[in-house]
């Protein structure tokens, strides 16, 4: 039995959005990529604020929610609100883990992990700085 794809809120216009974005970003929002790590913009931002997706402005995370993990890749504990992401699983690369799409136009945004703090529920939403804009608060 073949899973229906699921169909976001936002419809994106790729031949738009690939005018719009630069290479990096589109190959990591539409065609699952991921950056370099120890690269991306966001990775060691301090500031208060949003990080909403780069295509539909959908927030995904809150910066009091972001933490070091070492990782080379920013990292969240959890979204602002469940819906604000979509997880799939993703079996790529010979890995088995759980792919972070945001939740209004399916872009892909990174990876959940079971390894964050402890204290904190212990998940560790691994995110492409490539794949956020952040707004200041």
């Amino acid at each position: 039995m073949k899973k229906e794809k699921k169909v976001y809120p936002v419809q994106v216009n790729e031949e738009e959005l690939k005018a719009k974005l630069d290479p990096q970003s589109y190959h990591v929002l539409r065609e699952k990529g991921t950056e370099r790590p120890f690269s991306g913009e966001y990775y060691l931002n301090k500031d208060t604020g949003i990080y909403e997706c780069k295509v539909c402005g959908n927030e995904i995370f809150h910066s009091d929610k972001k933490y070091d993990s070492g990782c080379g890749w920013p990292s969240f504990t959890e979204p602002v609100r469940p819906e604000a992401i979509d997880v799939h699983m993703d079996y790529s690369h010979f890995m088995v883990r759980e792919e972070i799409l945001c939740g209004k136009c399916g872009s892909h945004l990174g990876h959940r992990f079971p390894d964050g703090p402890k204290d904190q529920g212990g998940i560790r939403y691994c995110i492409n700085s490539v794949s956020l804009d952040f707004k200041d608060k």
